[in-house]
């Protein structure tokens, strides 16, 4: 039955990093090392809409950092033009329609803490010019824009930068992601917003006190935009006691981002990054910890097991409707009335 049902569903995984495992590849295995690797696990999981986050890691900060966002860029577009058959690089909800009703899977762009960026806010227009529909701008650390969750005891709201991004992005159609934002910056986000906002992969600080997971003002605050909450699958995120981590522990998450929120609200932010770390060859990987508690799941490794959570709603006996909002409804109706 919950098997049925999550492919009757639009299923929506707002964050997965694969696109940094697809361009650490020389660029002309881009196209065939995504359909070997990903798309079949894309393909069994369900998976119809998927966020690629460009995320730029440090070894390519400062001075490569807008490169390297080109790049991944690029490879996005190029893995989606090689594999056209079975995806589309969408840029509007008429697009993810499209792709929808000709079953391919939605693919759509997002920049993760915009280091390409940093003050130079007018070339948010530029990457929205090249596909990019999400973004946001901190990840753990300082950035000209704002502060991470990682710095949150400076208390330190967006800067004038950080405030002119907001509005150029909601002048051109992005939609703002403030995970990894500090709880500070996040509360002036929420004060300023005139559009939805989205939280692309954040869970519930009431059940896990941690830096990186909102609170239920901030759920509220989200919700009062419009937006949604997309709940995060990391291990360390879920709990801090390892005993517990499960498919029912992302359940909890997500049951009490329902309860705060409501159920329009919620939605999937699955986060694989242990694979994705698999996935990278060196020099990429070579200080990888791939034992870090923080990732270690053992249920859910990767899209082929995004059934397990729809599962997992089922047996929590959640009605039929709210599965198919959390599942993907919710995020497919944000991208489609404030995307592009």
């Amino acid at each position: 039955m919950s098997l049925d049902l999550h492919h009757r569903a639009v299923v929506a995984d707002a964050h997965n990093d694969l696109l940094m495992a697809v361009a650490a590849r020389p660029p002309q295995h881009w196209g065939g090392f995504f359909r070997d690797r990903w798309l079949p696990q894309l393909r069994e999981g369900g998976i119809d809409i998927q966020v690629l986050p460009v995320f730029i890691d440090e070894r390519f900060q400062p001075e490569g950092a807008l490169r390297q966002t080109l790049r991944m860029i690029e490879c996005g577009r190029v893995l989606a033009e090689a594999n056209a058959e079975h995806v589309a690089l969408c840029v509007s909800g008429a697009d993810i329609d499209r792709a929808l009703a000709d079953h391919k899977i939605a693919l759509v762009l997002a920049l993760e803490s915009a280091p390409g960026v940093d003050a130079s806010v007018e070339l948010f227009s530029t990457l929205f010019r090249l596909g990019v529909r999400i973004a946001s701008i901190a990840h753990w650390g300082r950035t000209p824009l704002a502060d991470g969750s990682r710095e949150e005891a400076t208390g330190s709201r967006l800067t004038s930068s950080g405030v002119r991004a907001l509005r150029e992005m909601e002048r051109l159609g992005m939609l703002f992601d403030i995970s990894h934002l500090g709880s500070s910056g996040v509360g002036h986000v929420l004060e300023l917003a005139t559009r939805p906002v989205i939280a692309t992969h954040s869970c519930a600080r009431a059940l896990r006190d941690h830096h990186r997971n909102l609170t239920d003002d901030q759920i509220r605050g989200v919700a009062g935009t419009g937006g949604v909450v997309c709940v995060n699958f990391v291990p360390g995120f879920l709990t801090d006691d390892a005993a517990k981590v499960s498919v029912d522990r992302v359940v909890d998450h997500i049951d009490h981002v329902v309860s705060v929120a409501g159920i329009d609200h919620v939605g999937l932010g699955a986060d694989f990054l242990r694979e994705v770390i698999a996935d990278l060859t060196p020099p990429c990987c070579e200080d990888a910890d791939d034992e870090d508690p923080l990732f270690d799941f053992p249920d859910l490794e990767g899209p082929a097991d995004m059934p397990l959570v729809t599962a997992a709603m089922v047996r929590r006996g959640m009605p039929e409707e709210h599965i198919l909002k959390i599942l993907g409804g919710n995020v497919r109706r944000l991208m489609s009335e404030h995307m592009g």
